[in-house]
């Protein structure tokens, strides 16, 4: 295979209501069948019309700013300072939701494309029926990645080629059958048409060329849609701080009720390790197993649960200070996240008459 990597020059400005495909037909009338098209998602979206208004400057425009943000935001999934990583209406997960002030007035802001697949499915079906060009589409954006410094332009939408070249099932040179290898074609051939635009350059579309001999329609069904990673089997679904404040909402809202079928005891100590070395100095967790449940412990224990099969005992330092309580309230609430990071639910028993400065966790 032989790669050419060719800049479409000429495009110029592109307002709402352009069309692209004369633009691009007209500046690179040596587009041949088989090319692919490497389109800057922010031409596609001026085209679009896909900009709004913001204040040039001052307080309003970060304002302005944050409220589109909020807009075009389905979650977030981590923060720092200035900084939003958010996970879009599209599914991508990108600094700022893809919102760019650059290579556009001071006034306003560009989004991404409502539906890039869409966009890039009809700019090549426009190529394909009024110019007779048969060339794969994909439209890019410029988004970091965790782990790495710099930036690499990626596949938002595609037409007329599959996102991910997949490997499974075929055998390597040494005869292992490949189990996992899915490669991103379309990620890495919209970082090599960035190669040619550049971000300054006002090239905002490049042709890739030796890729692909044919394309087909049928080829594209998923769209770019494949490149984004089911959230069950994401473990990096949120930033670290994100996650943490996940963790402690869903253990203070866990529907309390112990388990009716029998406790994982190993799990429940693993979850009191877990917390040893965090509580204050003088908590005390102690876990009751199934015989001494059953020999009449539970019977002292107020509210106990019929489908309970295990008790954990909790004190606070002593002698019990008013600040000392509200450490042991925290250190409890450090217990239940992580008896529910192990799958143990819990159930918050009332205090034993006369003892207000110790608790119990029905399992």
């Amino acid at each position: 295979m032989r790669l050419e990597i060719l800049p479409v020059l000429g495009i110029g400005h592109v307002s709402e209501g352009d069309d692209l495909a004369a633009m691009i037909a007209t500046a690179a009338p040596w587009l041949r069948n088989g090319d692919v098209l490497v389109v800057t998602s922010k031409i596609v979206s001026k085209a679009e019309g896909r900009l709004v208004d913001v204040p040039a400057d001052g307080p309003e425009r970060l304002t302005a700013r944050d409220e589109v943000l909020a807009g075009e935001t389905a979650r977030v999934v981590a923060s720092r300072g200035a900084t939003r990583i958010v996970q879009t209406h599209h599914g991508f997960v990108m600094a700022s939701a893809g919102i760019d002030a650059s290579n556009v007035d001071k006034t306003r802001l560009v989004l991404l494309p409502v539906d890039p697949d869409a966009s890039a499915r009809a700019l090549r079906a426009a190529l394909r029926e009024r110019y007779d060009l048969d060339v794969a589409v994909i439209i890019t954006d410029t988004m970091g990645r965790p782990w790495r410094n710099g930036l690499t332009d990626v596949a938002l939408g595609v037409a007329g080629m599959p996102a991910i070249r997949d490997h499974r099932g075929e055998v390597d040179p040494y005869g292992n059958e490949l189990q996992l290898t899915q490669m991103a074609v379309v990620d890495e051939l919209a970082g090599a048409g960035e190669l040619i635009k550049g971000k300054c350059d006002q090239v905002p579309v490049a042709v890739v060329r030796g890729y692909l001999s044919s394309t087909r329609s049928d080829d594209d069904a998923d769209g770019a849609r494949a490149l984004i990673r089911d959230a069950a089997q994401d473990l990096f679904s949120l930033g670290t701080a994100e996650a943490r404040a996940t963790g402690l909402a869903d253990a203070a809202t866990l529907t309390d009720g112990a388990s009716p079928t029998p406790v994982d005891l190993t799990a429940v100590r693993r979850a009191i390790d877990a917390v040893t070395e965090v509580v204050a100095p003088g908590t005390v967790f102690t876990l009751v197993d199934e015989a001494e449940v059953h020999a009449g412990l539970v019977a002292e224990v107020a509210g106990w649960p019929d489908e309970a099969t295990a008790l954990v005992l909790g004190s606070p330092p002593a002698p019990v200070e008013p600040m000392d309580l509200v450490r042991f309230g925290a250190d409890l609430h450090r217990l239940r996240v992580a008896l529910a990071a192990e799958g143990v639910a819990s159930t918050l028993l009332p205090p034993p008459a006369g003892s207000p400065a110790s608790a119990s966790l029905a399992l």
